[in-house]
């Protein structure tokens, strides 16, 4: 499933309808006594920043969604019944958060209670409307600060729709995101057929977050892992690390739009000969990261690279088709004076996530907390991500091409960059959204040409 834009997805014409949570059930969670289960950590700190960037007066959209086709003449009885059998598979997508004071206490909808309601918006001839009136709607919808922050939309014609769903991200993750296409055709057909669709109970996310923050409130600040993070910030002048090159950003600026870059970055047989050629040393993340730590030695002139990784922490079978922010970071530091080719930072990039990977099962927020670090949330983002996933085992996904599955991010505002690389069946695909400035456009170009230079220079050596 490639990472793109609403703008980017092949959107087309056709008669737009809309499923919402119907408005007695919405009515009725106002009235619901507070569930026990905490907030995600993860999910606390998007939340808290989105409202500390809404007081300063800046709307920052952070929603992801899937978009992908079902052909064939639709029923949206059956559609419909889908999106509702699958929302109540995912308990996250029923429970929200409210304030009390400055607290933020959850609640959560009885699956009993859970309806949609579908209303036709009516018919888009031109592409462009349909577009802009989709991402108005998600951004609206699809908020941190409201709920229910989802939407579900089908755009149906002749021939079949294309159906689009946005979520906030404190619901969902990349994982959540690529298993929506194959779980809702599945149930989709079912329905057609008159049956449904044999699906054993998976986890809730909504149960992950009180057994995770149950466990991250045992650490105190004299732990290790606290020690290892304070070592770090320490080594990044007291912050967590930005994209090592040149953004032309200005310190003293306004939160600065972003713009998206997306490409393939190297097709299937490429992909597979650099993963080969990386497997010993643990894979395709582990080039990627010891590729880039070369190219920002090479083009901004730094000999270190400090990141932070991301990892699922979907440790537990349970967790593994559960729909929920399942994600965790790791920092790691490779210094390119250690190695003398790229064969000798492969070596340095896993021996760093082999003694560092552990760290990702411990919500940074948490240990920010414990830091007492003055990270003011200005920013929906708090570092600079590269990301490395490879989706061919995700169900459905030999189909995504044919379905015409894309993975949707919303690019906004902000000052870090956040980059994906997707192993996919068809190659590797490269997503990342930056500061919209001419000095990053002009370093991310690079590093992306170069990037691909190094695998395809690795794959066929």
């Amino acid at each position: 499933m490639r990472i793109t834009d609403i703008q980017r997805c092949e959107v087309r014409p056709g008669r737009l309808v809309e499923w919402t949570l119907d408005p007695a059930a919405v009515e009725a969670a106002t009235g619901l006594p507070d569930d026990s289960r905490p907030p995600a950590y993860i999910q606390e700190s998007h939340i808290r920043t989105a409202r500390t960037v809404r007081k300063d007066g800046l709307f920052v959209p952070t929603w992801l969604g899937s978009a992908f086709d079902i052909p064939g003449r639709i029923d949206l009885d059956v559609l419909g019944d889908a999106l509702r059998g699958w929302m109540l598979r995912h308990e996250t997508l029923r429970s929200g958060f409210r304030w009390s004071g400055d607290d933020m206490r959850r609640f959560t909808l009885d699956a009993r209670d859970v309806a949609l309601h579908r209303e036709t918006v009516g018919d888009f001839t031109d592409p462009e409307v349909l577009v802009r009136h989709l991402q108005d709607r998600f951004d609206v919808t699809a908020d941190a600060l409201r709920w229910p922050n989802f939407l579900f939309a089908a755009v149906v014609r002749d021939d079949g729709a294309s159906v689009y769903m946005a979520f906030d991200h404190s619901n969902v993750d990349a994982y959540s995101v690529y298993r929506i296409p194959a779980e809702i055709h599945e149930l989709y057909t079912a329905g057609l057929e008159g049956g449904s669709a044999e699906r054993g109970p998976v986890g809730s996310y909504v149960d992950f977050c009180r057994t995770e923050r149950a466990s991250a409130d045992e650490m105190d600040a004299t732990d290790e892992i606290v020690g290892r993070w304070r070592e770090f910030i320490g080594r990044c002048d007291g912050r967590l690390p930005n994209f090592p090159l040149d953004l032309g950003l200005d310190p003293d600026g306004e939160l600065p739009r972003q713009k998206l870059m997306h490409e393939m970055l190297v097709n299937a047989d490429d992909a597979t000969a650099f993963e080969a050629h990386c497997r010993p040393f643990g894979g395709s993340l582990v080039g990627i990261l010891a590729a880039t730590s070369l190219i920002v030695q090479e083009i901004g002139d730094q000999p270190v690279y400090r990141t932070v990784v991301p990892f699922h922490t979907r440790r537990k079978s349970q967790w593994m088709d559960s729909v929920g922010w399942y994600v965790g970071g790791a920092p790691v530091e490779i210094d390119t004076a250690r190695a003398s080719d790229f064969q000798g930072l492969l070596r340095v990039v896993s021996d760093q996530l082999r003694a560092n990977r552990s760290l990702s099962r411990m919500p940074l927020a948490r240990v920010l907390r414990l830091l007492g670090a003055d990270f003011r949330p200005t920013s929906p983002d708090l570092y600079s991500i590269v990301s490395y996933v490879d989706a061919r085992a995700v169900p459905g996904s030999e189909r995504w091409t044919e379905l015409k599955a894309y993975g949707l991010i919303r690019v906004s505002y902000g000052d870090q960059v956040c980059a994906w690389v997707n192993r996919l069946h068809e190659g590797m695909q490269f997503a990342s959204r930056y500061p919209d400035t001419d000095v990053a456009y002009k370093n991310m170009r690079l590093y992306v040409e170069r990037l691909r230079e190094v695998i395809v220079s690795v794959a066929r050596s």
